[in-house]
């Protein structure tokens, strides 16, 4: 890593750019390549063959000797196979350097052993993956040498997505056609395109990496299984927001100088809440982009974590006790001209085309909340959400005061005829200067806040791939302005219509808005009388996929097949009852292999002390009753493994699929915390040294 640098001068310099391809690509190609980044025309295999010789150079150039189709099966994470740019050596022993537009294009890895759901079967091995030029090709630099990476979609031999890359864009076509139907109503003549832009906060973990290897939890699951709290947490807030310690600054701006060659826009970073815990935020992108980028920051943060003697983990709860890790999806539509259809500009009640996208989107919310959920749901964050760290596991929108006021004015009196306006901010201090302030405040609790000019959706676990919450973002918001569309393209007289249409709308789903307390009993209270849906557990929002009412919106727009659908909640049920066999299976090596030893260590020691004093002619009060306190733990703790070696034994001879899920959350996962609460206590009692492992205060205020 260079000492100084200037970030305009090495931002994308590993990117395959707008900018290289203007550069490197004959004018004609160019224009016809734009075409279909833009503009969604069928790539002439004869421009393929150009661009792929461009950037085959190119890579080389940087130094790479392979390339790979990059893309995001539904594991979690993304896949790569690396194939070398030389061909079968000449007569004369020597090679050339190839790579032509088919291999740019697609690729076949085996569909075979990826999650499919039973879109696939073990012997049906053939699946694809096709290059998706609206992301652009990347060199990326680690101890492989440099590889060319070319983002991708995967689909089976028979056209079924295995990615999330395929209904990501397919739910991006809906949206854009949609939106693009909806603001030609309101005149517009000149904006070509909409597309969904987010921009994804990326909270994380740093710990020590010789400590994290004396954590079996850590390393087979990414988060404790076992842990007493240190005598100090999170309670003073002292490390939100403060200073960076020189350790993680070095480790940040190494992150920050390979995530800008790569053209990732990383924006923000500060210490979060909890100890150890810290926060990465990127500017928007395309969502696709996006997408993409904020795998490459997933990446980049475990990858150059390790180079700093560090491990970087972002499981949404490593840690029992102190606040997890989120990922905050903000999400809003702009057009290729730089509209935002959320921006409510300063007269919010005057800008009915506002006004009607965000009656759409709160009755899209309303409609599909358990969507909306379920996108969100996790094995990890079950132990975020609804922790008053997090926002609950109920669907709401957050409007604030201004918004909501206009929104009564237009059910109450059918008119709005004012907004309120931010005013100034006056600090009291002469030597301050005054602040224009917002219209209204933010509220920390809210799963989906407006937040002046997009959504702000706050339950995304942090290791979670972003493309799921914005595939159904886009599409339930692209059936909403789909429904309006066809009632006003109908209309006679469209500004009665459209009026009437707002109100309708923001009557009929009113119920959805809450700008008060998410963390409160009060609100579950009031949610259920609502009638708004409480999905507290994965296992519990998996049904959402596969309800007609789901089938038939993501069929609307070609999104998702039922047979989709049906595949992907095959995979969660399974991906959900392996995971907590795992941690179940953790526990019970450690408890049996580390902890009990550690703990007949200690009461034996204790033992020999108390027969030793007795013998001098001695009173043992204290170490008697330390002897007996930790004996009972013990006994505990001993009753609490052999319960849950059973009923992991039983979860594990079950059938996969929900039966086994519902098992493994109701069950096994209940039996874990009972083995976990004695070895807790054990912890606080058993001598230091004794203890088999680093410590919650070792982990998280020693990095």
């Amino acid at each position: 890593m260079s000492e100084y640098y200037n970030v305009a001068d090495i931002f994308g310099q590993n990117v395959f750019s707008d900018k290289v391809m203007q550069e490197r690509l004959p004018k004609k190609v160019y224009k016809e390549l734009k075409k279909t980044i833009d503009g969604g025309k069928d790539l002439d295999p004869m421009v393929a063959e150009v661009v792929a010789e461009a950037m085959k150079q190119w890579a080389i150039e940087k130094g790479a000797t392979h390339y790979t189709h990059w893309f995001q099966p539904l594991t979690g994470v993304t896949a790569e196979k690396h194939d070398s740019f030389i061909t079968a050596p000449r007569a004369d022993g020597t090679i050339l350097m190839e790579f032509s537009g088919k291999e740019l294009i697609k690729g076949e890895p085996d569909a075979s052993s990826f999650p499919s759901g039973g879109l696939r079967a073990t012997f049906e091995a053939r699946g694809y993956t096709a290059w998706d030029c609206t992301s652009p090709a990347f060199v990326r630099e680690d101890a492989a040498g440099a590889i060319l990476c070319i983002p991708t979609a995967f689909c089976s031999y028979t056209g079924e997505a295995l990615d999330l890359k395929t209904p990501l864009l397919r739910s991006m076509q809906a949206i854009n056609t949609q939106a693009m139907r909806l603001i030609k109503l309101f005149g517009n003549t000149t904006s070509r395109k909409v597309t969904p832009s987010v921009g994804p906060e990326q909270e994380y973990f740093l710990v020590d990496a010789e400590k994290f290897e004396q954590r079996k939890d850590l390393i087979y699951t990414g988060r404790t299984l076992f842990g007493a709290m240190p005598p100090k947490g999170q309670e003073l807030d002292d490390h939100y927001f403060g200073t960076i310690r020189q350790r993680i600054a070095s480790f940040m701006r190494q992150v920050n100088e390979e995530l800008w060659k790569l053209g990732v826009s990383a924006k923000t970073q500060h210490n979060e809440v909890a100890p150890a815990q810290h926060e990465l935020a990127p500017i928007y992108a395309e969502a696709n982009v996006a997408v993409d980028h904020n795998q490459i920051i997933m990446q980049t943060l475990k990858r150059v974590a390790c180079q700093h003697g560090m491990k970087c983990l972002l499981h949404e709860k490593p840690f029992a006790g102190v606040n997890g890790s989120g990922k905050h999806n903000n999400w809003s539509i702009t057009t290729d001209d730089g509209i935002n259809l959320l921006e409510p500009g300063k007269t919010p009640h005057e800008n009915i085309q506002f006004l009607l996208v965000l009656a759409c989107i709160m009755k899209a919310v309303d409609v599909h909340a358990d969507l909306l959920r379920e996108s969100a749901a996790d094995v990890g964050n079950d132990h975020r959400l609804g922790a008053n760290e997090a926002p609950p596991a109920i669907i709401s929108v957050f409007l604030g005061e201004q918004l909501q006021d206009v929104m009564a004015q237009l059910i109450s009196t059918g008119n709005a005829t004012s907004s309120k306006s931010g005013g100034v901010l006056q600090t009291g201090v002469k030597t301050l200067p005054d602040l224009f302030k917002d219209a209204t405040d933010r509220n920390r609790t809210s799963p989906f806040a407006f937040t002046g000019n997009k959504f702000e959706f706050r339950m995304v676990g942090s290791r979670d791939s972003i493309a799921s919450p914005n595939i159904v973002l886009n599409t339930i918001v692209a059936d909403a302005f789909c429904e309006a569309c066809d009632l006003l393209e109908k209309s006679e007289d469209f500004d009665e219509a459209v009026h009437d249409l707002i109100k309708k709308y923001l009557t009929d789903h009113q119920r959805i808005v809450f700008n008060g307390n998410g963390y409160s009993e009060a609100w579950v209270e009031e949610a259920e009388r609502r009638g708004l849906p409480n999905i507290k557990s994965m296992v519990d929002a998996i049904p959402s996929l596969v309800t007609e009412k789901a089938v038939d919106v993501f069929g609307k727009f070609g999104v998702f097949t039922r047979a989709e659908l049906e595949s992907r909640v095959e995979i969660k049920y399974e991906n959900y009852a392996k995971a907590i066999n795992i941690e179940a299976r953790t526990m019970i090596d450690m408890a049996s292999k580390q902890i009990i030893p550690a703990v007949i260590k200690y009461t034996k020691s204790l033992a020999d002390t108390v027969i030793a004093v007795k013998a001098a002619g001695a009173d043992t009060p204290v170490q008697s009753e330390l002897l007996a306190e930790s004996s009972d733990l013990l006994s505990d703790t001993k009753v609490a493994l052999a319960k849950l070696i059973d009923v992991t034994d039983q979860a594990a001879a079950m059938p996969e699929g929900r039966e086994q899920s519902v098992y493994c959350h109701d069950v096994v996962m209940s039996v874990m915390e009972e083995l976990r609460a004695p070895v807790d206590k054990l912890e606080m009692i058993v001598d230091k040294e004794m203890w088999p492992m680093p410590s919650y205060g070792d982990l998280i205020f020693e990095v």
